[in-house]
C-alpha cells in the first residue's frame, strides 16, 4: 500500500493554458472541414445598418410590461419550464389569426397545435433539418438566399444544392419544379421575402413546388411583416398541405433579435416530428414570458413597420436617381447594384461612421432601413461618395 504521507510526486509547473493546436488539428468531422461559420462584422458605429435589424426601439410602456411579466417568472425560475409553452403558443396562433400579414390562412382557424417555437428561426430551422434532413438526404436553395441555410445544412450533414435564380433574383414556378424534376431533394427551402435581395415569392411557385416533390417544403418569412399590403403569405397554402412548414420571427419587425424568438406554422404533425429531436425544456421561462408580454402589445410593437417601409422606399427611390440599381424588396433592406468597387464602398462608409453590409456580391451592397435619422445620414454619405 502507498502510503501517502511519504510518496513523493513529481508535480509539473503550472502553465497558462493557452491555444496549443488550430481546428485543422481536432479530429473534427471531415464534412465540416473548410467551412466558415456564420458571421457579420459586429463594430460599434453611430448608423449600424448592416444585419437587418429593427432599428427602431420598444415603446416604454411595452418595455415595462415585458419587465413585469419577466418579474413575475423569475420568482419561480428555479423549476423547469414549461416544456410545450402552450401559453406561448395560443398567443402566437391568436397573433397570426389576427395580423393582417398573415391574411388569407385557413380562415383564422390557427390554433396552438399548428404552432411550434424556439430560440429564433434559426433554431426552428435546425430542428426541422434533424428531423427531416440529415446524412443521405439534401435540401434544395436558391442563392443568393440566407446564409445560415446551408450552413445549418452542414451542421446536420444534409447536402446543400444549390438552385439557380431566374432573372433578378426571381424563382418561377418552371424553375422551382426543373430544379426540384433534376435533384429529387428530401427538402426545399425558400426564403420570402429573400435576404439578401428582398425579393418576394409568388404563392404559384410555393405552390407548384409543392406538388412536384414528395418532401418537406420550407417557407422562411422571417420578413413577412414588411410585405405589400393585402397580399396573402404562404399561411394562405398552409389548408391541405402537411408537408408545408412557414417560418417566422419576432427578432425583425418586432424589435426583439435580442430575445431570440422565432417559431413556425404547419400541420400539426410537424410538432410531433420537431419533438422527437428538441432539447428538453429549449425554451426558457424568462424567453416565454417576455414573448407572450409582446405579443399582448403586438399594435404597438409594430407600429414602426409603416415607417420602416417608408425608409426602405426612400432608399430605393434616391439610391435608382443616384445612378444605383436598387432591387425592388418587399422587406426592411435594399440590396443595390452598379456600384464599381463593393468593399472600397463599404469602407468609405465605415469611415463616415455607418455600416452597411458587403455580402461578396460582386459590385453590390445591402443597407437595412433604419429609423428616419439613419436612413437619411446614410443617404447623404452616397451622395457625396457618388459626386
Amino acid at each position: 500500500m502507498v502510503s501517502f504521507e511519504t510518496a513523493s510526486f513529481e508535480i509539473a509547473p503550472r502553465t497558462t493554458i493557452g491555444r496549443v493546436s488550430s481546428l485543422a488539428d481536432l479530429p473534427i468531422r471531415d464534412d465540416l472541414r473548410g467551412l466558415t461559420p456564420y458571421g457579420a462584422p459586429e463594430l460599434k458605429v453611430a448608423v449600424q445598418l448592416n444585419v437587418n435589424e429593427n432599428t427602431h426601439p420598444i415603446p416604454e410602456n411595452v418595455a415595462r410590461s415585458i419587465i413585469e411579466a419577466v418579474a413575475r417568472e423569475l420568482l419561480s425560475v428555479n423549476r423547469y419550464p414549461d416544456r410545450e409553452f402552450l401559453a406561448l403558443r395560443d398567443s402566437l396562433a391568436g397573433y397570426l389569426n389576427a395580423s393582417n400579414f398573415g391574411a388569407g390562412h385557413l380562415g383564422g382557424g390557427l390554433t396552438r397545435d399548428n404552432v411550434w417555437a424556439a430560440n429564433g428561426s434559426n433554431e426552428i430551422l435546425q430542428q426541422i433539418l434533424q428531423a427531416f434532413g440529415g446524412p443521405g438526404r439534401s435540401v434544395l436553395g436558391f442563392p443568393p438566399t440566407y446564409s445560415m441555410h446551408p450552413i445549418i445544412a452542414a451542421g446536420t450533414g444534409t447536402e446543400w444544392i444549390a438552385g439557380v435564380r431566374d432573372a433578378e433574383y426571381e424563382i418561377s414556378p418552371a424553375t422551382a419544379v426543373d430544379w426540384i424534376e433534376r435533384t429529387t431533394p428530401d427538402l426545399v427551402f425558400f426564403c420570402s421575402p429573400n435576404n439578401p435581395t428582398g425579393t418576394a415569392l409568388s404563392l404559384e411557385t410555393i405552390a407548384a413546388a409543392y406538388d412536384a416533390t414528395s418532401g418537406i417544403v420550407v417557407v422562411d418569412e422571417a420578413y413577412a411583416e414588411f410585405g405589400h399590403d393585402g397580399e396573402p403569405t404562404a399561411l394562405s397554402l398552409l389548408e391541405g398541405r402537411d408537408r408545408l412548414i412557414v417560418t417566422r420571427t419576432m427578432s425583425k419587425a418586432f424589435a426583439f433579435a435580442g430575445a431570440r424568438l422565432g417559431y413556425l406554422a404547419a400541420d400539426p404533425a410537424i410538432s410531433d416530428a420537431l419533438r422527437l429531436v428538441r432539447l428538453p425544456y429549449h425554451l426558457s421561462s424568462l424567453t416565454q414570458a417576455a414573448a407572450v408580454a409582446a405579443l399582448a402589445h403586438a399594435p404597438e410593437m409594430l407600429a414602426m413597420v409603416d415607417d420602416i417601409k417608408k425608409q426602405r422606399d426612400r432608399i430605393e427611390v434616391t439610391l435608382r436617381e443616384l445612378g444605383y440599381h436598387p432591387y425592388p424588396s418587399a422587406s426592411n433592406f435594399v440590396l443595390f447594384g452598379g456600384v464599381p468597387d463593393a468593399h472600397r464602398m463599404f469602407e468609405q462608409l465605415l469611415e463616415r461612421d455607418i455600416i452597411i453590409r458587403d455580402l461578396g456580391i460582386p459590385g453590390h451592397l445591402r443597407v437595412s432601413a433604419g429609423t428616419e435619422a439613419e436612413t437619411t445620414a446614410f443617404l447623404r454619405a452616397m451622395s457625396e461618395l457618388t459626386e
